[in-house]
């Protein structure tokens, strides 16, 4: 007989997300992810797999929480550049704990293994940033002045931009990221 769970898989990983989150992959240990998430290494294995199966369901649930509180928030806003600049600051708060920025998650992620990431991490990634950059051209074709290539140029731009951020907001402070926000905006 199976035995039962005694935890709750999408809450261990919160907090496996969160650990990998503060911490990277790399840095983070399987018996790290133990204490953090509460539960043993034979059932992280029996849910998970391994290290890399918790990440990866950590990635999932970072990007259902990012398109929450980010990706809804803004589709659901006025269709102006205004709600793209928005996004940028809700981001930098998304990604506060306490008093310090993590970044973003996957952003941390690629800066961190680059190249030799695990297919479907990078996949998972890939996907994660066509959607935001889908959900900044919608708002920038709403200004019939720009044609199709402006506003390719300006959404790259913004993808660039917001990678920027991401990583700024591990070592600078709110008044610069806040000063790097406005001055991203002036020019689209």
């Amino acid at each position: 007989m199976a035995r039962q769970k005694k935890y709750i898989e999408s809450e261990v990983i919160e907090k496996a997300m969160q650990l990998f989150w503060r911490n990277g992959y790399e840095t983070t240990s399987v018996r790290m992810l133990e204490k953090e998430m509460g539960i043993n290494q034979f059932s992280m294995y029996a849910s998970f797999g391994n290290k890399q199966g918790v990440f990866i369901e950590s990635v999932k649930c970072y990007q259902k929480k990012a398109r929450i509180e980010l990706i809804d928030k803004l589709k659901s806003a006025p269709a102006e550049v205004s709600s793209i600049k928005q996004y940028f600051i809700d981001f930098v708060n998304f990604s506060k704990e306490e008093e310090s920025y993590k970044g973003c998650l996957l952003t941390n992620t690629v800066n961190e293994l680059g190249a030799s990431a695990d297919p479907e991490i990078l996949s998972e990634i890939i996907q994660f940033a066509y959607q935001v950059k889908t959900a900044f051209i919608e708002i920038l074709e709403k200004d019939t002045t720009k044609n199709k290539e402006t506003i390719a140029q300006q959404a790259n731009y913004l993808m660039v931009a917001l990678q920027g951020l991401s990583v700024s907001s591990k070592m600078f402070k709110k008044q610069q990221l806040d000063d790097f926000i406005t001055g991203t905006f002036i020019n689209i």
